[in-house]
């Protein structure tokens, strides 16, 4: 099924790395030919002046309400502008939620499109928190744009690398990532493992055959973890392929464990190396 309705979430302060991202995420959905909505979330925070004039107190509390909505207005305006530029069809919507409800309210949103495009910031917890709820309650999948790095990223995804561990979950991103391997340029399968066994094996060439078979004639090979992490060790094989995006699936251990241990979902969506698809 190709990808036709999008949603990007516009959350937090603008920034000149958050707006090249909501720039490349347009970019993106202009080149699937898809719809896309921007959902613009502002905190709905009342914070009263530490000194205050009794009879001022109503318009300083009306006053920190506007700024939380001009805060991601000013976000929502980056979206309408690249949007208009690209010629793609676009949505807007603004609403205001409880911090504390931000990364549920946008799981909820996200389960009405093919596809979530979030902007992320490196290691920032508030930008872990609504991956790990669109990962867990969209049923949906979602791409990762690296804020750091969205100046430098290209949104045709042309140069694709599947992260293939036999997982389940990995096997899910295969199948949710379908339209976006058809059209790629260049597609490798890369299991991170120190020894070639046969299984395996067996298991890349199995993914590969499958491939084929949608139009998608994918390579195989093996990388050594050499004492790294998985997830670093992806993310320097994409730098040294020039690696458009990654497609993986998230958690493969529990999400417990991943917290207390560290593990590959928590490793890339902390510093995302390029685009990330990722589905659970």
């Amino acid at each position: 099924m190709p990808i036709k309705d999008v949603l990007l979430p516009l959350v937090g302060e603008p920034s000149e790395p958050n707006s090249a991202a909501i720039e490349k995420c347009v970019a993106a959905a202009a080149d699937w030919g898809a719809k896309i909505t921007g959902l613009a979330v502002a905190e709905d925070i009342w914070v009263r002046p530490k000194v205050v004039i009794s009879a001022d107190v109503e318009n300083a509390e009306e006053a920190q309400a506007r700024r939380s909505v001009t805060n991601v207005s000013a976000l929502l305006e980056t979206f309408k502008e690249s949007a208009s530029r690209m010629s793609v069809r676009a949505e807007t919507r603004l609403h205001k939620f409880a911090p504390e409800l931000i990364a549920q309210s946008v799981a909820e949103y996200a389960r009405f499109g093919d596809l979530t495009l979030l902007p992320v910031k490196s290691h920032d917890s508030r930008s872990e928190k609504i991956v790990e709820a669109l990962l867990f309650e969209s049923g949906r999948p979602l791409l990762l744009c690296p804020e750091e790095r969205a100046a430098r990223l290209r949104p045709e995804l042309e140069n694709v690398i599947i992260a293939w561990d036999h997982s389940a979950r990995a096997a899910r991103a295969v199948g949710d990532a379908m339209p976006i391997l058809q059209e790629a340029n260049s597609v490798r399968v890369v299991t991170v493992a120190d020894e070639k066994t046969e299984a395996i094996m067996h298991s890349g060439t199995s993914l590969v055959d499958h491939l084929r078979e949608h139009g998608v004639y994918a390579s195989f090979e093996t990388t050594p973890v050499k004492g790294s992490s998985i997830g670093k060790v992806l993310g320097i094989w994409a730098h040294a392929h020039s690696i458009d995006a990654i497609v993986m699936g998230a958690y493969h251990h529990s999400r417990m464990n991943e917290i207390v241990w560290g593990g590959v979902t928590k490793t890339v969506m902390g510093a995302p190396p390029c685009w990330v698809m990722m589905s659970h």
